[in-house]
């Protein structure tokens, strides 16, 4: 059967959760998707192997589910990552539209049916995405996020806007096409790394169509030091994580028929200017030149800065810059 056989559901809007020991979260989210104001609605909970309470609390919800009238299936598997998780939800998916919120998150009440709203009132979109809002998991207070830039919300072309971090990639703001997306993925699976899921679902899509931004915040993304993205990373793993990275754009690239010229060397220079920062992090200069050279070479404008910014991390780690800078902090920044 073909991907618009199995999508058999005209006006469904899929949601498909990853959660791992989400137990303390989950309820939020759940509740937030029972307040929709949208009817049509599935729920499709892929649990990551885990071992707190995150089955029982979603087995709670399959009277609410039903009783509200969506549909509410959970699939478990053994612990690997989050797109894993999605990919077993992926499976499952016979809606028209597809989000993917995280366990954590929450929707506003009138989030799927306006983005649902805008994409029948606009078909030649395959996708369309709001404003996320950040709140503090213990006063519910909104808070600001330095670490994700809005960037210019009249543009639709967002692929390199999304990879060079000029936008955010908050999943619960975007809702594909289901068709479109399986078009992407027509064997369902997105390419699994322990990095996250969000550029696999993303990029390819966003290679192929345009997406506009809805001016309004209808996704909630708490803000907590435990979670996934936040938590701190030893050496080892940073370089592993930066490794995955490399690997999965360099996947995505060829899935979307990057193989050079100029976009071959945006992609080249993605990755340099990622292992320029981790060198000079991690006190390595000669890396971090041979990263510099790359850039230069495929077509960085920044060399002066990057050199700049490359003595600046070399004196700083001197024993003289460790023992005078303090003195100068005293005596001239500090007044």
């Amino acid at each position: 059967m073909n991907q618009k056989g199995l999508l058999s559901r005209r006006g469904t809007v899929s949601i498909v959760t990853p959660a791992y020991n989400a137990e303390e979260y989950l309820p939020k989210m759940l509740d937030s998707v029972l307040a929709q104001t949208y009817p049509e609605i599935e729920m499709i909970l892929s649990d990551d192997g885990s071992d707190d309470g995150t089955l029982r609390a979603a087995e709670s919800y399959r009277g609410r589910f039903a009783a509200r009238g969506y549909d509410f299936r959970v699939v478990t598997g053994p612990h690997r990552n989050a797109s894993a998780a999605v990919n077993r939800g992926l499976a499952l998916v016979t809606g028209e539209f597809l989000i993917w919120p995280d366990s954590d998150d929450i929707l506003k009440p009138e989030s799927v049916e306006r983005r649902v709203d805008f994409l029948e009132q606009n078909p030649a979109y395959q996708c369309v995405r709001s404003l996320p809002w950040y709140f503090d998991e213990e006063t519910g207070a909104a808070r600001s996020e330095a670490g994700e830039r809005q960037g210019d919300l009249s543009r639709e072309e967002l692929f390199w806007d999304v990879l060079e971090s000029r936008t955010f990639v908050c999943c619960g703001c975007y809702m594909l096409r289901s068709a479109a997306f399986f078009d992407v993925y027509p064997d369902r699976r997105i390419p699994e790394y322990d990095t996250g899921q969000n550029f696999q679902m993303l990029l390819p899509f966003l290679y192929r169509h345009r997406c506009p931004t809805l001016r309004e915040e209808l996704y909630g993304v708490r803000v907590r030091a435990g979670s996934h993205s936040r938590r701190p990373l030893t050496r080892e793993q940073e370089e592993k994580k930066y490794a995955d990275y490399e690997r999965l754009v360099d996947e995505i690239a060829a899935l979307c028929s990057i193989r050079g010229g100029a976009e071959g060397n945006r992609i080249i220079c993605w990755k340099a200017a990622r292992r320029y920062y981790i060198s000079l992090k991690y006190g390595r200069w000669r890396e971090a030149l041979r990263a510099m050279g790359r850039l230069r070479r495929y077509g960085s404008l920044r060399p002066a800065e990057l050199l700049k910014e490359l003595i600046w991390s070399v004196c700083r780690d001197t024993w003289a810059w460790n023992r005078l800078y303090p003195v100068y902090r005293r005596f001239f920044h500090d007044r």
